[in-house]
């Protein structure tokens, strides 16, 4: 780690609490992620893709 990275006042987990325990982060390229407004609009097109590519799979609402 370099020098001038100073994370002696860093806090572990600060953050955390902010994800459920059934939250699951993917980073997306910038233009995939420019494609979509929101979670809601990612989720509605792979739930399209899942449905698409295997019939017989029942489609979950989620949330």
């Amino acid at each position: 780690m370099r020098p001038e990275y100073d994370f002696s006042d860093g806090v572990r987990g600060k953050y955390a609490d902010r994800f459920s325990g059934d939250c699951v982060l993917v980073q997306l390229d910038p233009d995939v992620a420019a494609a979509f407004p929101d979670s809601k609009a990612v989720n509605e097109t792979l739930r399209s893709l899942i449905a698409e590519s295997d019939p017989r799979r029942p489609q979950s609402q989620g949330e």
